[in-house]
């Protein structure tokens, strides 16, 4: 390819594309707009919501200077007797729109930092949930504490990205960041898809798409997408149930389908009395449930066998005493899951699925 013109254009349009959408290896390079303005953009871990108000505005104007960098670009590139194309109507026509496009945005983004951010779409969004006698810092102060919580659930590119707090729903994107209280929000899951070749995973995958509705008629209803494998993990998280309505089939993990199984044996199994004199205290894996499980040897008699008697008390609930048992087998072979031992994981006691106990 000879015309140096075309050469650029084709490069110039690929890198845009790059940077708007932002693939993976843009991402570890640092060629995006918040690795590139980290010191102005300040720390999301520490005051989420503001971090985000002002990437989506830095976002805004850095993508709409584009046109004007293809432009500008243009000049150099073109030879010195081809310059004559760049002032013909055509082209002064773009450089028009090149040159409004950021003058425009600038004084949208001017208006959205006056009153200290304000009048940011995403101020505008939290001040629909603030108190009467509050406003929407104190909304956004209440999310920056929960998004700093180790137990939040976080899916996705940074370019669409799905946390789910104690008490907020939220979905990142390249513009905006879309807010949802928990108590105010309807889930139904609407559709699923089957990729075939994912550039992370050599297996197909399945992503979901769920659709967050909003009792609230002034904030915007919107749809979160994630990979199947982490729907155990959201329903977790979540204070209200994700309606199936058009009865999609979800392909879960091998972890996930064990840890249904677990707890469908388990609650077969006998319970356990606690004595009157005993409280249960919170699950130390979680921190979230009371502790609902005691390891007492039921398999065989006390003597017999591998498994020994534990003298733990109530430490753990049923759903983390799954994941250890699962975390402690052979990925390999899952057929032997359910059959197998694991030791305690406070006492390093030997026991069964059998001697798992539900307090009661």
């Amino acid at each position: 390819m000879n015309n140096p013109e075309a050469v650029f254009t084709l490069l110039y349009v690929v890198l845009s594309f790059c940077f708007v959408f932002t693939p993976t290896e843009f991402r570890s390079a640092g060629l995006t707009v918040q690795d590139l303005l980290a010191d102005q953009l300040g720390s999301e871990q520490l005051a989420f919501v503001h971090y985000h108000i002002r990437r989506t505005a830095a976002t805004l104007v850095a993508h709409s200077l584009l046109p004007l960098g293809y432009y500008a670009g243009m000049c150099f590139a073109s030879s010195d007797e081809n310059n004559y194309f760049l002032v013909s109507w055509g082209w002064i026509i773009y450089l028009l729109v090149a040159v409004l496009t950021p003058a425009v945005v600038s004084l949208i983004v001017l208006y959205w930092s006056s009153k200290n951010w304000s009048n940011h779409p995403i101020a505008r969004s939290l001040a629909y949930y603030a108190l009467p006698q509050s406003s929407w810092r104190a909304v956004a102060s209440s999310i920056n504490i929960e998004f700093r919580r180790i137990d939040k659930f976080a899916s996705g590119a940074p370019g669409a990205r799905v946390i789910v707090t104690d008490t907020w729903v939220m979905k990142v994107t390249t513009y905006h960041v879309h807010v949802a209280q928990q108590q105010d929000i309807h889930l139904t899951l609407t559709e699923s898809r089957q990729h075939e070749l994912c550039p992370d995973l050599s297996t197909p995958v399945q992503f979901l798409t769920i659709q967050v509705g909003v009792i609230n008629p002034r904030i915007t209803p919107f749809d979160i997408r994630l990979n199947s494998t982490e729907y155990g993990e959201l329903r977790e998280k979540l204070h209200t149930t994700i309606r199936n309505a058009h009865n999609v089939v979800i392909h879960q993990s091998l972890s996930d389908m064990f840890l249904d199984t677990f707890k469908i044996q388990v609650e077969l199994n006998q319970r356990y009395h606690l004595p009157g004199n005993q409280e249960l205290e919170s699950c130390i894996g979680c921190m979230q449930t009371a502790a609902n499980i005691k390891l007492v040897k039921f398999c065989m008699e006390p003597n017999d066998g591998e498994c020994q008697q534990c003298y733990c008390r109530p430490m753990w609930c049923l759903t983390c005493m799954g994941k250890w048992f699962a975390s402690r087998q052979d990925q390999q072979h899952p057929e032997t899951w359910l059959s197998n031992r694991v030791p305690c994981p406070t006492c390093r006691s030997k026991f069964c699925i059998l001697d798992i106990s539900i307090v009661c």
